[in-house]
């Protein structure tokens, strides 16, 4: 042993090769030489340690036993263990295998071996990859395409590749079994290596002999009718594999398939087993010519490109497959390898080895064919509906395709959302950005949904969040010129850096995906909320429209209204803004109005509405608020014209009341100066009864408009406000209040009719006031004069005088007789100022009544409290009746 040790290697290479083959030192000089080269090449380690080869032999081990259903179930259960991952060295425990079930016990492995280095032979069927360069291009149908006479196969989808199952290296030769060695004389080396693809099929091949002819020349019943022999038809078949046309099968235009020369005799099993086998090449055109054409095409964009990646990655696997089948046909013609033995290259070994990679073909033809005409999130959304199925294998397939495309859309998608930036060239994203839009509509126009573009796999809701994420920040910027940088606002997560980690994150799509989105959300709304309502006071402004614009603020209002009455019962175009500022800023000084914030009253203002013949002041002031900056965004223009045309309204409905108290207080001042004059006793009642039937209109009004409406929603609001998660929802929350206002209040367009009717009761209501204010003018001018008549005479009395003379009591009387014939006029005019407002009241009950708000319809009780109304008009009984009897139910 010690001797042994101190031997050189090449002493002890060269007593090696004397040992395999039985020779001296001179005779093996060759094969020494050969062995040298072989030792010191690197081929041989990298062959040893590829997963793919050594899975490939131990199923080509199976198949030379005859064992397929064996090699079958190992390909199954390998491409299950290449998803799983739960092992990382696959490959030695799949060389254990191999090492197992090989019996070191056959006399042949020697022999063989001997065999193999007596010739000494330096070829490598791998030396040469052998790759397409010319494909074709043709259109794509999901099901088998067959030229004339071709039968269709049930397939299934592999998962590791395309040649996952088709693809068998040549690791050097195999050895013969035993069996036919010890029947047939000893076969050559290129016999041998020619015949190592043999052992991985049955022999079905589709030759004429009935029994196995020897080894040797071909028999004849091997040709072709025209004398072409297998061989060239398996050449064609290759090169149509890979989109070429070949010597006897070419495209056919017209059929749109490959279609074999007319001029060729093949029997009818060899022209259909040619069809069923052009079709690999047919789906291969197919798949090039979308890859080729959109490769080219930049507007297809990121998502596009990647789509196409992806295929060329699954036809680099199908390439794999036929340079291995070039090879082995190769090495055929070089070796001379007779067609009759098993070691040949037959039609029907290559429909076997082709049966995964066609599928893989097919399912990837449909999907270039399904995803024509998308790009973007639409494409990806197209990918993964693809994958809704419940084969596996063809899952896993897409899912691999799908984390490819996919990970440009979540590269766009984590920028957005981290950084607030938009970089999408060819508008593959499903956040659109409008350039043109300016500043202050950045929240609601700039950007917006695409929908069509939202993969299927990302939820509304998900795609929602993740445009308000990176809108927010882009208005935290611009808007409110916050310079915090996005890093401290939402710390960025790891990204999707490759396919790998996309397909990571699309496995968990409810989990660490959602969980980024929430978070991003979460944290980013929560502190522009917080921007605006500590740096721009967003909630104080929200308050003071409701204590100003919505004459929340009580003491406020009546003294304004006070100070404002002689300024606005004179014409509108006599009124001047800037004395109408003064006197607003007077009732804010002394009213608790005074104790707001300075930014909140710095913007109440007065506004002076368009002017119309005959308006008074009262038909055009109008309190105004300004906004700008961020809390636009909330208070849009759209938000402050409801705004107004509800002030306007409330202003309104407020100074009817104001009118009304008036009405009480001449009634109650002018009562007992009125008693010496029994005549008009009628006349002042009836005024009585027609002001307290207005009194209790506008107070049920009043009350309804208050309570009813306004506390109501804005109770609803300030209780969403404080919920409110982001901005968004502040403003959704404050259109629907407004919305809620504006219905309720009857200023939308479906009750035009009610507040027509109302405008109507309250032009009634200032025509009253009118004719009141006349009639007391006139009792109490007459009053005077009666008082002062009496005043002279007591005076001529004290005088020792006649009190009056015949003239002046005469004088005195015809004048109290002009005045008593007045009074059935003013009593005429009450009555009909009665009629008419008692029938502007009843025909608004019954638009009430009818109307689909239970608000206004229990109004209409409280209207008519004393069924009055209803006693005289039937339209209101049966309309009672009706929404009295659906009160229970709604109950």
């Amino acid at each position: 042993m010690a001797a042994l040790d101190q031997k050189s290697p090449n002493v002890l290479l060269q007593s090696l090769c004397c040992r395999i083959t039985g020779k001296s030192e001179a005779e093996v000089a060759h094969q020494f030489q050969y062995a040298v080269r072989v030792v010191g090449s690197n081929y041989a380690p990298t062959i040893e340690r590829d997963e793919f080869l050594v899975s490939e032999k131990i199923k080509k081990e199976l198949l030379k036993q005859r064992r397929e259903g064996d090699a079958a179930l190992f390909s199954e259960l390998h491409r299950k263990l290449q998803t799983q991952g739960v092992l990382k060295h696959r490959w030695s425990v799949l060389y254990l295998l191999l090492s197992l079930c090989e019996d070191p016990r056959k006399p042949s492995r020697v022999g063989s071996y001997g065999a193999l280095f007596a010739q000494a032979l330096p070829r490598d069927a791998h030396s040469t990859p052998f790759y397409c360069t010319r494909p074709g291009s043709l259109p794509l149908s999901y099901p088998e395409r067959l030229g004339p006479g071709g039968s269709q196969i049930s397939t299934s989808m592999g998962t590791s590749g395309i040649s996952s199952l088709g693809v068998y290296s040549l690791n050097g030769p195999t050895p013969t079994p035993q069996p036919l060695l010890a029947g047939h004389p000893p076969q050559t080396a290129g016999q041998q290596l020619g015949s190592r693809l043999a052992w991985a099929l049955p022999n079905t091949s589709a030759l004429a002999p009935t029994s196995r002819a020897p080894l040797g020349p071909p028999p004849l019943s091997t040709r072709l009718g025209v004398g072409t022999d297998i061989a060239a038809l398996v050449r064609d078949i290759l090169y149509v594999f890979q989109g070429i046309d070949g010597k006897f099968i070419k495209m056919s235009n017209t059929d749109n398939c490959y279609k074999i020369d007319s001029k060729v005799v093949l029997c009818k099993s060899l022209r259909d087993t040619s069809s069923r086998l052009a079709e690999l090449g047919w789906l291969h055109n197919k798949i090039r010519k979308y890859t080729d054409s959109r490769s080219l095409d930049r507007a297809f964009g990121l998502v596009g490109q990647s789509f196409c990646a992806s295929l060329h990655q699954e036809l680099k696997e199908y390439y794999r497959l036929l340079a291995v089948l070039h090879s082995q046909l190769q090495v055929e013609d070089d070796q001379g390898v007779n067609l009759g033995v098993e070691s040949s290259l037959t039609l029907r070994r290559l429909l076997v080895w082709t049966y995964d990679p066609k599928v893989r073909l097919k399912t990837l033809a449909a999907l270039v064919d399904f995803c024509q005409g998308r790009k973007g999130g639409e494409l990806a959304s197209a990918v993964h509906a693809y994958g809704k199925t419940g084969d596996p294998q063809m899952r896993a397939l897409v899912q691999h395709i799908l984390s490819l495309v996919s990970h440009p859309i979540l590269n766009f998608l984590y920028r957005w959302i981290y950084d607030g930036e938009l970089e999408d060239t060819y508008h593959e994203f499903f956040v659109a950005s409008d350039p043109t839009v300016k500043t202050d509509r950045l929240w609601h126009d700039k950007y917006s949904l695409r929908k069509s573009m939202i993969p299927t796999f990302i939820t509304m809701d998900q795609a929602r969040k993740v445009l308000l994420i990176g809108k927010s920040i882009n208005f935290l910027h611009q808007v409110c010129h916050d310079r915090t940088s996005p890093g401290k606002i939402t710390p960025a997560s790891k990204s999707t850096d490759s396919p790998k980690d996309a397909a990571e994150l699309l496995s968990d799509l409810e989990g660490a995906f959602q969980g980024k989105i929430d978070a991003a959300y979460f944290e980013t709304s929560k502190y522009l909320l917080n921007v605006l309502n500590q740096n721009y006071l967003l909630l104080e402004h929200l308050q003071a429209m409701r204590r100003y614009l919505l004459l929340g603020q009580g003491d406020f209002i009546r003294h304004l209204m006070d100070l404002l009455k002689p300024e606005l019962a004179r014409p509108a175009t006599t009124l001047y803004q800037h004395n109408l500022t003064g006197i607003l800023e007077t009732a804010v000084r002394a009213t608790n109005a005074q104790y707001d914030n300075a930014e909140i009253l710095k913007r109440l203002d007065v506004r002076l509405l368009e002017v119309s013949p005959g308006d008074t002041g009262w038909d055009v002031f109008s309190l105004d608020y300004h906004v700008e900056g961020p809390i636009a965004t909330v208070f849009t223009r759209e938000c402050m014209s409801h705004y107004l045309r509800v002030f306007n309204f409330l202003w309104r409905a407020k100074r009817m009341e104001y009118i009304l108290t008036d009405i009480w207080k001449g009634q109650m001042c002018n009562a007992k100066l009125l008693k010496s004059m029994p005549e008009l006793s009628g006349v002042l009642h009836q005024c009585h009864i027609l002001a307290n039937e207005m009194v209790h209109f506008i107070h049920q009004m009043q009350y309804y408009i208050t309570f009813e409406v306004l506390e109501c929603c804005w109770d609803e609001l300030w209780n969403k406000v404080e919920k409110a998660q982001d901005l968004d929802h502040i403003i959704a929350a404050h259109e629907r209040f407004l919305d809620s206002v504006i219905s309720r209040c009857l200023l939308d367009t479906n009750s035009r009719s009610l507040l027509n009717q109302l405008r109507a009761i309250f032009d009634q209501i200032i025509e009253f006031q009118s004719a009141q204010d006349s009639l007391y003018r006139s009792a109490l001018e007459e009053l005077t004069l009666r008082l002062q008549y009496e005043e002279r005479k007591k005076q001529r009395d004290s005088e020792g005088e006649w009190g009056v003379t015949a003239e002046k009591e005469a004088e005195e009387n015809r004048r109290i007789q002009e005045f008593q014939e007045t009074i059935p006029k003013m009593r005429s005019q009450l009555r009909i100022l009665t009629h008419f407002y008692q029938g502007i009241v009843q025909q608004f009950l019954v638009l009430i009544m009818t109307s689909p708000d239970e608000s206004l319809r229990f109004l209409s009780f409280r209207l008519d409290f004393n069924e009055h109304y209803r006693a005289r008009d039937p339209r209101l009984r049966a309309s009672l009746g009706t929404t009295r009897g659906r009160r229970p139910s709604n109950i």
